[in-house]
């Protein structure tokens, strides 16, 4: 079989690029063991030797540069009838390959970002549309389910990088604010990339390098909102930290022979704050992370979601609070009718070439509600 969903998988593929790898998550129906063969290698789902069949969600990590070469991917698995401590039962071993596209090397390439969907799929699905199979990257920046109270709402990842990339070309994908509220949100990190536990990490797809943060809430740690159940101010100095090894790590990894574009992913876009309680927090930690990228990093673009907006930030702009150091796409804009129910979603499709990123916002109709090309300086 190629590039089809089975009766048993939930969901197709997602192909995480996080440091140096991809992360392949797959999500099941039932209990099965899994493994992903790329060429002659075969990589596996295991804790420490122990083939991993209960939690229905799989991960198993590959080298990026191996499935870039091979082109091709396959997801291998059996499904569990009995795992008996001896002669457990199992179906026949199923295997089904996936086409992969690396990010294009030699071309411009052409992303679409989605973020607070909030559990929509039809219609961010149906703006994704705007790129189609000439899509090169997704990014899922944040917010993609509603909140975390149910696991059925976590999916809504599952749904969209199924509909949209099929597990044909690379995934990034963040964490937002809405995604660390309710009883599910310790679980989110089963659903979505991570670097030994972290939400923060970068990532390097040929000559294309990324800084991917996570701001955590947007209000204090002992809001009432939260009631008691988060510890972001810790988590965010503790990103500062990773921040500063980044830019002081002697290889310099966003400086590497090869490195033609620097970007940066978040949900938040913290260099513009709401100067007023209870959202005015974190500023000199936030004013640090800008002067960061400002002096050191000098990334050519922040994408980021969370205003519910669909605009360009320029340097020195209305919203530039902290000091932007790139242009700051904020890139979808969901609309909920209270009277009639109807939604409507409007995303963001960005064709980066090597002196200007075109960007155009469109909504889930296809009708173009605004562009724009922003040259890039990157030094």
């Amino acid at each position: 079989m190629k590039n089809q969903q089975t009766d048993a998988m939930s969901y197709l593929p997602a192909v995480y690029a996080v440091g140096e790898s991809y992360q392949i998550v797959m999500p099941f129906a039932v209990e099965a063991i899994v493994k992903v063969a790329v060429g002659d290698r075969v990589f596996y789902d295991d804790t420490c030797g122990v083939l991993r069949s209960s939690d229905r969600i799989h991960r198993v990590e590959v080298p990026m540069s191996l499935l870039d070469a091979a082109r091709e991917y396959s997801v291998i698995y059996r499904v569990i009838i009995d795992r008996k401590a001896y002669y457990p039962e199992m179906e026949e071993e199923v295997c089904v390959t996936f086409d992969f596209r690396p990010l294009p090397q030699d071309r411009e390439i052409r992303i679409y970002h989605l973020s607070d969907t909030h559990n929509m799929v039809e219609e961010p699905v149906a703006a994704s549309g705007y790129l189609g199979d000439a899509m090169d990257l997704l990014i899922l920046n944040g917010d993609i389910p509603n909140h975390a109270g149910k696991h059925e709402h976590l999916e809504t990842v599952f749904k969209l990088a199924s509909a949209v990339a099929k597990g044909n070309i690379p995934v990034i994908c963040t964490r937002g604010n809405h995604d660390d509220r309710g009883r599910c949100a310790e679980d989110f990190l089963n659903y979505i990339p991570h670097q030994n536990g972290k939400t923060y990490y970068t990532t390097r797809m040929g000559r294309y390098w990324f800084l991917i943060l996570d701001c955590g809430e947007d209000k204090t740690d002992d809001h009432e909102e939260y009631g008691n159940t988060i510890c972001f101010h810790p988590f965010r100095r503790a990103e500062t930290e990773f921040l500063k090894d980044v830019i002081h790590n002697a290889e310099k990894e966003y400086l590497a022979e090869g490195v033609e574009h620097r970007l940066v992913v978040c949900h938040i876009p913290f260099t513009f704050s709401k100067l007023v309680e209870p959202f005015d927090i974190e500023k000199e930690l936030y004013a640090e992370w800008a002067r960061m990228m400002r002096e050191e990093i000098h990334p050519e673009l922040m994408l980021c979601g969370h205003r519910h907006l669909a605009e360009v930030w320029e340097v020195g702009g209305k919203n530039d609070v902290y000091g932007q150091a790139c242009p700051v796409i904020v890139g979808s804009r969901p609309i909920r009718h209270k009277d009639t129910k109807e939604k409507e979603f409007i995303g963001c499709a960005i064709t980066l070439g090597d002196g200007s990123a075109k960007v155009v916002f469109n909504h889930h109709s296809g009708e173009i509600r605004g562009e724009q090309t922003i040259p890039l300086c990157a030094e």
